[in-house]
């Protein structure tokens, strides 16, 4: 695999900060989530940075490459017009499980809302080595992926994240995006020492490298995305950088985003740790197999910038694709199926997982969907007022989302008009309250057109919440 191009210094393009963004001296590059951006009208502050020469490389949240099922192709073929329409010069994903259940358990089709851990087992192992193969075919460029924060570990792991992370490069030849800042959360929350995880990882095959900041709360780290980046995130950037020279690094942030001078400043200590390790690099002199893995690791292994294609154990060949994985994909299924059940459907938690972090896990995703939701469906939290994320969280508890966040916001919105329930604010009975949530349903899903009355609908939706507003 031919080592990744140097990208510089770059941030998370996110359309809250396009305009700091274009203004701002020394971005080399910017990401942008893939699944907000639509190929055929791009917006028009990522064109002008294109013409500028910015590289843009979109980020996708939504394909669960460590999933049991194989790789959606609607997905794959969406991640793919994105970067064609983007001129990227590679794409990225998680190392992550988004959804589970389906016709792999006979049991119904569950939606995380978020990324979630996979286990480090030799069967998720299988399972995503696949995937990631059939992602490779399908896509136009290069594909890295990125390992992910977790506040939950599961039982009965057989490595450490650098040795899965070492190992899935080398059978596949991906490309790694680390995320320091998920290094640090794992710290925090699992033990897991990060000097450690760069020891054993493939460093020759990064591409780049995220920053984020976050915030610990009753001992749990949350990598919040909404909050400056910590001192010792910076310090793991450094031994990075002390370790080998990284193509890229970029500044994430998702929400709570700050004055320009503030980015500005996080990406200028984001500059003096790398430059801070480079020194440490130059000082040591360390010759070029000190960069190389070396726990645990036979030194005549092909490693991921000698190969693009896994290599074959002896002495019988590898099984071919579409079976290889088959018995791991059906354990994998039923374990991510009873974990994400219990995360989002109330059901008992499996033997083996700490049943306070999976409480603290299943809390953050109800909140998180409650944000979303609200992003999405903006008049939501309008027609409901200070009541709409209590109820939401509620609601959210006993009715895990088996579709996309548009759906999951119609169905909050039909779930409150059958119970009768508004929320809790005394205005459970008002006509208005009702009027409006359900002016608003019914524009979005009625299944037929309706009287002449409803040919603005946009119209009499606002008049029905300005009455809701002025009723308080």
């Amino acid at each position: 695999m031919a080592r990744p191009g140097a990208l510089g210094a770059g941030i998370g393009w996110r359309p809250e900060i396009a305009d700091a963004v274009e203004r701002m001296p020394g971005i080399d590059w910017v990401e942008s989530v893939s699944e907000n951006v639509c190929p055929g009208h791009l917006p028009d502050s990522l064109l002008r940075l294109r013409e500028r020469g910015v590289t843009v490389v979109p980020h996708g949240v939504s394909l669960g490459l460590g999933g049991a099922d194989r790789p959606d192709p609607q997905r794959l073929t969406a991640l793919a017009e994105r970067a064609e329409a983007l001129g990227s010069p590679l794409v990225t994903e998680h190392i992550a499980f988004v959804r589970a259940g389906g016709p792999l358990t006979a049991s119904p089709r569950l939606e995380a809302g978020h990324l979630l851990p996979v286990p480090r087992t030799r069967d998720a192992l299988d399972v995503l080595c696949e995937n990631i193969r059939i992602a490779q075919d399908a896509l136009p460029v290069p594909l890295a992926v990125e390992n992910i924060a977790a506040l939950i570990a599961w039982p009965g792991e057989e490595m450490t994240e650098g040795q899965f992370l070492y190992d899935l490069a080398d059978r596949t030849g991906v490309r790694l995006l680390i995320d320091v800042a998920n290094l640090h959360t794992n710290h925090v929350n699992r033990g897991e020492d990060p000097a450690d995880a760069l020891s054993e990882l493939p460093l020759e095959a990064i591409a780049y490298v995220h920053v984020a900041g976050g915030v610990e709360r009753d001992g749990v780290w949350h990598d919040s995305h909404a909050h400056p980046v910590p001192p010792p995130v910076l310090t793991i950037l450094t031994d990075l950088a002390s370790r080998v020279a990284p193509p890229g690094v970029l500044l994430e942030r998702d929400e709570n985003f700050p004055d320009p001078a503030e980015l500005e400043g996080e990406l200028t200590a984001i500059r003096a740790a790398v430059e801070k390790g480079r020194e440490s690099r130059k000082a040591t002199a360390r010759p070029a197999a000190a960069t190389e893995p070396t726990a645990q690791r036979p030194t005549e292994r092909p490693t991921a910038a000698q190969t693009t294609t896994p290599p074959t154990p002896a002495p019988t060949p590898a099984p071919s694709p579409n079976a290889s994985a088959a018995p791991s994909r059906q354990r994998l299924a039923v374990a991510q199926a009873a974990l994400l059940s219990a995360l989002v459907g109330g059901t008992p938690v499996p033997e083996g997982f700490d049943r306070v972090r999976i409480g603290v896990q299943a809390r953050a995703l109800a909140a998180k969907r409650a944000d979303v939701v609200g992003k999405i469906a903006p008049e939501l939290p309008v027609i409901l007022g200070e009541s709409y994320r209590t109820a939401f969280v509620g609601y959210a508890q006993g009715h895990p989302m088996t579709g996309g966040y548009r759906r999951d916001a119609l169905d909050f919105a039909e779930h409150l008009l059958r119970a009768g329930d508004t929320g809790d604010m005394g205005h459970a009975g008002d006509p208005a309250v009702r009027g409006a949530l359900r002016e608003w349903w019914l524009d979005r899903s009625g299944p037929a057109p309706r009287s002449p009355r409803s040919e603005r609908p946009a119209a009499r939706l606002a008049r029905a919440t300005r009455r809701v507003l002025l009723g308080r």
